[in-house]
């Protein structure tokens, strides 16, 4: 589900109720910046934005700032509807 290396993250795989709770540390970064890449998420639901909102209030806490990139459609959806596009930006795939 989660592959690190360097300053890096590639989820894969279901972010739902069911498979985000292991994950809700975010791992450690050695810089600055981090790019967490989503392209090869299949399936979301509000687990997942609350996931990611967990990493970003970490991550402000370690003074790292997160990049979101290939978000699916569908988070961008949910993240939208729950009005958290300015706390939670994403990049398109």
């Amino acid at each position: 589900m989660i592959e690190q290396s360097d300053n890096s993250l590639a989820l894969s795989g279901r972010l739902t109720l069911d498979s985000v709770a292991a994950h809700h540390t975010l791992p450690a970064f050695t810089g600055t910046h981090a790019m967490i890449d989503l392209a090869k998420v299949e399936a979301v639901d509000s687990a997942a934005v609350s996931l990611l909102l967990s990493w970003v209030r970490q991550a402000q806490a370690r003074q790292i700032t997160l990049s979101f990139v290939n978000a699916p459609p569908n988070l961008h959806s949910l993240v939208s509807l729950y009005g958290l596009s300015e706390i939670l930006p994403l990049n398109p795939a």
